[in-house]
């Protein structure tokens, strides 16, 4: 247990001088484009510390989050940045697959009034796995319409896990990945505990059908400033499916 302890302190010690990141701040949030932000959180996995994209979208009838924080002490303050930036609250929040680094906050935002999202699919997975759950369940693809923004949830197929969606602000052709897209920093697809190695390349070409030409990608982890991802994370699992049938 000490040798563990020392291991995690040396992890945030070594990311804290690399990155200059205050780890006082748990919550970083960076403007992407007009309205749109991407906000990151950290946890500790496998003794490693990983960092967790999101994205909120700043609208005149308030604030949609997508995905909730990963830290479970950010749940608040990231409501909090966001009324202290913006003077607007936050009306939903639609997470992307059932692990806990995309559905962790749902109860905790519905207790507070705010509109709650995923796919039945998602909703059948995190009650199996006990993760949270949201309030309303979506069946088929669906779009949205709040304030002046428009956006449609996009089932592509099974890929980093059998529930994961897309979200696509067709018009700013704006592309949430979440974990399904992988950063350009990765040299794998990472967790592939709920992946389909045999469909993951398929899916991925079905977002590229249905995203054309994105002017931005935010995966589920790490870089989010490169739009060059979506189609490094196919050519990784391009990869890894040729492997697997040798």
């Amino acid at each position: 247990m000490k040798g563990n302890s020392i291991t995690i302190l040396f992890t945030l010690l070594f990311f804290q001088i690399a990155t200059g990141q205050n780890f006082e701040n748990k919550l970083k949030i960076t403007p992407l484009t007009k309205n749109f932000y991407v906000y990151e959180t950290y946890h500790l996995y496998k003794d490693n510390l990983i960092s967790a994209n999101g994205m909120y979208v700043v609208s005149s009838a308030g604030v949609i989050l997508i995905d909730s924080p990963w830290d479970t002490t950010q749940f608040q303050p990231l409501l909090d940045s966001i009324k202290i930036k913006h003077n607007k609250n936050v009306v939903m929040c639609i997470a992307t697959h059932f692990h806990d680094d995309r559905t962790a906050g749902l109860e905790y935002y519905k207790q507070k009034g705010i509109k709650t999202y995923t796919t039945k699919r998602t909703d059948g997975l995190s009650k199996k796995m006990g993760m949270k759950r949201a309030e309303f369940l979506i069946d088929n693809d669906t779009s949205f319409r709040v304030g002046q923004y428009s956006f449609q949830t996009y089932f592509p197929g099974h890929g980093h896990a059998p529930d994961n969606i897309v979200i696509w602000f067709e018009k700013e052709k704006i592309l949430y990945g979440g974990c399904l897209i992988k950063s350009v920093a990765d040299q794998d697809l990472g967790n592939l505990g709920d992946a389909s190695i045999k469909d993951y390349d398929i899916t991925l070409t079905n977002v590229l059908k249905k995203c054309k030409d994105p002017k931005f990608v935010i995966p589920g982890h790490d870089v989010w400033t490169d739009t060059r991802s979506l189609a490094h994370t196919l050519e990784m699992a391009q990869k890894l499916k040729q492997e697997k049938k040798k």
